[in-house]
């Protein structure tokens, strides 16, 4: 059964509450933290992409530094973001992108520009990543999303073996690529095996790439330095230390809002210092321009 994960509080009401699954892995493997589901299938979205980048690095894709990050991030879609997603197209053309043209994240950076570009959209560190594997193992480029690509298969082994289960599912993302459905419990094992890749390394060390000005994955990454950090669409979240404690988060509603919270909250409870990420372990509620209440963890 799912968990009470967060409540929402206005002026000492409680207003909302978000339900789903929490699970924290010690280092040993073993359940430090457990709440709700664990063993039901998820969909992790965009928390997938450390695991597709590491797919992309062992077939031969040219990625280091910030290109390996960003090709493991959501990017806010700002200059440098773009910058660097079209320096590892290599001269490719960014219309082979089959991502989805979108607005950028950034808010300063969405009033500076005329209209939705692909080169912008959150994913195009993937895509252009995906599109350099092919290059380097001489697939084909223009088929890269297919299920039945060989990239695409060497993604779902990767996947597996990070994970320790079958894919119970594979749906289509956002951006068009595939997506596979794991355990909260395999996500998480997941999330073990990554933090000692080069994949973990570059994240930790260019968060900027992973997120953005103001993302909130960037912004953990930088308080907690060693942690990594990985949101998803539809209230999905990932964080590991570099020591293997490792936490995946499924709000069932699908609001992200307090997936932060609830993780930081998860890695605490193991014994993680989390205290420089304080400020993250709820949410201001606000009425008028005044904190009135907060999202608060409760599980």
């Amino acid at each position: 059964m799912p968990a009470l994960l967060a409540e929402v509080t206005r002026s000492g009401f409680v207003e909302s509450l978000h339900h789903g699954s929490v699970i924290g892995l010690l280092p040993t493997g073993a359940v430090g933290v457990s709440a709700g589901a664990v063993e039901d299938p998820v969909l992790p979205r965009s928390c997938t992409k450390p695991f597709q980048a590491l797919a992309c690095l062992s077939a031969g894709a040219p990625l280091a530094g910030p290109a390996l990050a960003i090709a493991a991030g959501s990017h806010t879609g700002e200059n440098r973001h773009v910058e660097l997603v079209v320096r590892l197209l290599g001269g490719l053309p960014v219309g082979l992108l089959r991502c989805p043209p979108s607005w950028p994240e950034d808010e300063e950076t969405r009033r500076r520009v005329s209209e939705p570009s692909r080169v912008r959209m959150n994913c195009s560190g993937k895509h252009a990543a995906m599109l350099a594997a092919c290059v380097a193992a001489w697939w084909p480029t223009q088929s890269y999303l297919e299920p039945t690509h060989p990239l695409q298969h060497l993604v779902s082994r990767t996947v597996a073996e990070l994970a320790g289960e079958d894919i119970a599912h594979t749906a289509v993302d956002g951006c068009g690529a595939p997506v596979h459905a794991l355990s909260l419990r395999g996500l998480a094992r997941a999330m073990q095996g990554l933090v000692r890749t080069p994949v973990a390394d570059a994240m930790r060390r260019f968060p900027e790439y992973v997120g953005g000005t103001g993302h909130v994955n960037t912004a953990v990454m930088r308080l907690l330095p060693g942690v990594v950090a990985k949101g998803g669409a539809e209230g999905v979240l990932v964080l590991a230390t570099a020591a293997g404690h490792a936490v995946a988060v499924k709000v069932l509603d699908g609001n992200p809002r307090a997936t932060t919270a609830i993780g930081l909250t998860a890695l605490a409870a193991m014994g993680v210092d989390v205290s420089p990420a304080e400020e993250h372990l709820s949410v201001p509620v606000l009425g008028g321009g005044e904190v009135v209440g907060e999202v608060r963890v409760v599980f």
